[in-house]
């Protein structure tokens, strides 16, 4: 009878030594090849933005007025969606992951939908909601005078739209990982749900709560489709920097590249913040 060697596998090797030669070792050729073209594909246009700066004329591009308006109102408007994501969002996550009611898959499904749905629809979709004449804007004009499209309000509901998703998917899958014997112990305790939420799973999900508050952020910062259609492009009031990079595109090539860079600056302070969770440290 064969005798049974100290590893389940029988090889006799513990699991570290067996896996070794999957991790740091030479890519064969069929890999590496397809992982290097895709590696320069994604590469190659922010290196071509980066070539191609009017680095001479950088500091004139980013201090004049235009561009600090679209700046402030950008960064604006992307916090207030965050703080509207997080208000409303987070109670979601929590129903999602938390609870069990018929037709919780199809709501998960619908609450993902502006994930991949084109922005144009989302905004399109949004004014034949919330426009004058649209199913609730026409009651929210009668009955308070509100008016949301082409309004600075406008852009926050639609980087809402667009932006609330990340943290909704973020903030359910850290609650589906997370321990929830420490709710069950607090329950035991005395505490309600609501207490338990507060005190218990809330300070516990935090950084999870965190990196779907940056992704929220990001997403709404770096938002155009959604925004021109549903609040437009009027300096000072609806024209954020995406837009202005889309119009200067068009009229001063120099300046749409000052402009990407400064939102490229951000997209790397964002992926830095969330290095721990996503890259393992490792940038």
């Amino acid at each position: 009878m064969r005798p049974e060697l100290p590893y389940g596998d029988g090889s006799g090797k513990p699991e570290g030594a067996r896996r070794s030669r999957f991790r740091g070792g030479r890519a064969p050729v069929a890999l590496a090849v397809p992982a290097a073209l895709a590696l320069a594909f994604l590469l190659l246009p922010l290196v071509a933005l980066l070539i191609r700066a009017p680095w001479r004329s950088m500091p004139d591009q980013l201090t004049s007025a235009a561009v600090w308006q679209a700046l402030r109102l950008s960064l604006q408007t992307a916090t207030l969606a965050t703080a509207v994501s997080l208000v409303f969002g987070v109670p979601l996550a929590w129903l999602l992951a938390r609870t069990s009611f018929p037709g919780r898959r199809l709501l998960r499904a619908l609450v993902t939908l502006p994930l991949v749905l084109p922005p144009v629809v989302g905004g399109v979709a949004l004014l034949l909601a919330l426009g004058r004449n649209g199913v609730v804007g026409r009651w929210l004009d009668s009955a308070f005078g509100l008016t949301l499209p082409f309004t600075t309000s406008g852009v926050v509901v639609a980087e809402t739209f667009v932006a609330m998703p990340f943290l909704v998917v973020t903030v359910e899958g850290t609650l589906r990982a997370a321990d929830v014997r420490y709710e069950e112990a607090a329950a035991t305790l005395g505490a309600s749900r609501l207490t338990a939420f507060r005190r218990v799973t809330l300070p516990m999900i935090a950084p999870g709560v965190a990196a779907g508050a940056v992704l929220a952020w990001a997403r709404a910062l770096g938002e155009f489709g959604a925004t021109i259609t549903f609040a437009g492009s009027f300096p000072g009031r609806t024209q954020t920097m995406p837009l202005s990079v889309y119009l200067a595109l068009q009229d001063d090539p120099a300046a749409a590249i000052a402009l990407s860079l400064v939102l490229l600056a951000v997209s790397l302070a964002v992926l830095a913040g969330l290095r721990e969770r996503w890259t393992g440290g490792a940038l």
